[in-house]
């Protein structure tokens, strides 16, 4: 009989070499210097720590869904807004048998199992102790304490994969990706409450100029009031992210308030993913969640709103959740056509080069489909984020600068001026798209050297459009509440393309879709706005003008102008 001892010691041995046959050709896929600030290292990671790990396999045809995106979204192609099916893009995304069997062959060596993570097969995830991953990745997780908020997380500095994985690994996560908990672009308490009404029964009459409602917006930007058909074919979109939580019931009194034309009843659809729990509970309703909710059902008109809420776990981290946001998306039949995200962060200090392109291609899939991907901008004007010590470095971009999505800056005031606090100015990571390059150009023309250093004029210029994100008002725990910045701007504007694709769609015509080819294409469909600016990292920051600028990107929604852009 084999002794035991001796049945482990082969296992081990077997598992070593195993391990060493990798470790003899890995090179460094990813690595950091350091962690973002607000990170402190706690030590290393316990082995028998389990870590839910994903990878992002390279597309079997990138190279075409983004040359049939391209067709489809230009204003000037043959097939414009013939947006692909599902199908078709899973087709482009799926990775080549090669790819599959090379990552399955690396796994398999260290007995992981792993099962697809998308329709298409170009995300894999499975769950492994600490031990296991700095063995596949040739590295040592540590625990890092996130100071602000107390949370920690599993990550590395530095991790390496098989030389000849390289054409067929675009990324790993957890591995370099730091993030604390998700920042909310706002909603920020513009103003004391007591400025205004300090109750619903009190209010005045508003005025636009100091505070923002769905009438205003429909007065201001042209906004149709009424009912759209019990069968429209339009659905928009917001994402919502634990411990956020919208409230019916504020909804409810926000409607019976602001739309008493509407029925009251109106509501959103919850869906739930990541373990995430939309409690019902006033006294724990969300800013961000309200106004997010408040500001597309309040002004769609009975348009289907779909809120979905995305929990995440300690370890995994919150940047877990955009991904998830997303692929959840693509995986459905029936997505909605425009989806709005008020949440995110700083474009290099936090998320790694590898796992925001990776994000942005997932975009790309859901663009190809005609659904329109919006985010509010960032309120840190060009820091990016508020109270981000930045002076006398150059300016920080925001996340994501993925030209896939639309970025929306604030306006303020009526008539509208650009919001000093809206995150606007050129990406690190991603480069200048050609539909933005004369107009971007313009700008930086008119601007000479101001700023010179600062900026990557060459960069992925930002925000696309804008809108008002001034003085907004909300219900919240069944009170009249003030809040302001670009968390505002994105379901408003956002609002705007969920009603003109109901009118698309009722005419038979396709949804806007991919919008930002057609938004630059078509500057008449914006009002411009030429006054204001974005301070921060001690500078003044960039100035709107007129056409694009890093402030107001084309300006602010003129829906019958939008309207007659849009073929109708």
């Amino acid at each position: 009989m084999v002794p035991q001892s001796f049945i482990q010691s082969l296992t081990l041995v077997a598992s070593l070499l195993s391990s060493t046959v990798w470790a003899s050709t890995f090179v460094v896929h990813e690595k950091r210097d350091s962690a973002p600030n607000g990170f402190i290292h706690l030590g290393s990671a316990p082995d028998d720590k389990m870590l839910n790990m994903r990878i992002n396999l390279a597309m079997g045809n990138q190279a075409g869904l983004e040359a049939a995106l391209e067709q489809a979204s230009s204003p000037t192609s043959p097939t414009f807004r013939e947006w692909l099916t599902k199908e078709q893009v899973e087709s482009f995304a799926a990775p080549t048998s090669e790819t599959v069997e090379a990552v399955t062959e690396w796994l398999t060596s260290f007995n992981i199992t792993s099962t697809p993570a998308t329709p298409a097969g170009d995300w894999v995830k499975f769950t492994i102790p600490v031990k296991v991953a700095n063995q596949l990745l040739n590295t040592e997780y540590s625990i890092f304490n996130h100071t602000q908020s107390g949370q920690t997380s599993v990550r590395t500095l530095q991790y390496s994969i098989p030389s000849d994985l390289q054409p067929h690994v675009k990324a790993v996560h957890p591995t370099t990706s730091f993030n604390g908990p998700l920042r909310g672009r706002a909603p920020i308490t513009a103003v004391s409450a007591a400025r205004f009404a300090p109750s619903l029964e009190e209010r005045a009459t508003v005025d636009c100029n100091a505070t923002i409602t769905p009438a205003c917006l429909q007065t201001l930007y042209g906004i149709p009031t009424q009912m759209v058909s019990s069968s429209t074919k339009s659905k928009i979109g917001v994402a919502g992210y634990t411990p956020q939580n919208a409230d019916s019931e504020d909804l409810s009194t926000f409607l019976k308030e602001f739309r008493p034309d509407l029925p009251s009843t109106l509501n959103f659809i919850t869906e739930l993913y990541d373990g995430a729990t939309n409690v019902q509970d006033g006294t724990q309703a969300g800013l961000e969640a309200n106004l997010d909710t408040q500001y597309t059902v309040g002004l769609v008109n009975g348009i289907p709103t779909v809120y979905e809420d995305i929990g995440y776990t300690v370890q995994d981290g919150p940047d877990d959740g955009y991904l998830d946001s997303i692929n959840y998306l693509i995986s459905q039949t029936s997505p909605p056509l425009v989806f709005s995200t008020s949440y995110g962060f700083d474009e290099e200090s936090a998320l790694s080069l590898s796992l925001t392109v990776a994000y942005c291609n997932a975009i790309m899939q859901l663009a190809s489909r005609g659904v329109s991907v919006t985010f509010a901008s960032g309120d840190g004007g060009v820091a990016s984020s508020p109270d981000l010590q930045c002076e006398g470095t150059p300016f920080p971009p925001t996340f994501p600068t993925c030209p896939y999505a639309t970025l929306v800056g604030a306006t303020q005031n009526v008539p509208e001026i650009g919001a000093g606090l809206t995150a606007g100015g050129f990406s690190n990571y991603f480069p200048q798209q050609s539909w933005q390059a004369d107009a971007v150009n313009a700008y930086i023309a008119k601007i000479g050297n101001t700023y010179a250093g600062l900026y990557n004029a060459s960069g992925r210029a930002y925000p696309d459009v804008s809108a008002q994100g001034g003085t907004v008002e909300i219900i919240i725990n069944g009170h009249v509440d003030y809040v302001g910045g670009t968390s505002c701007s994105s379901p408003i504007f956002s609002s705007v393309i969920a009603l003109l694709n109901d009118e698309l769609l009722s005419a038979g015509k396709s949804p806007l879709g991919f919008l930002n080819p057609w938004i630059y294409a078509n500057p008449q469909a914006f009002n411009d706005i030429t006054i204001g600016n974005n301070p921060g990292c001690g500078t003044e920051g960039f100035s709107a003008n007129e056409g694009w600028d890093p402030v107001t990107g084309m300006g602010s929604p003129n829906y019958a102008a939008m309207r007659t852009a849009a073929g109708l």
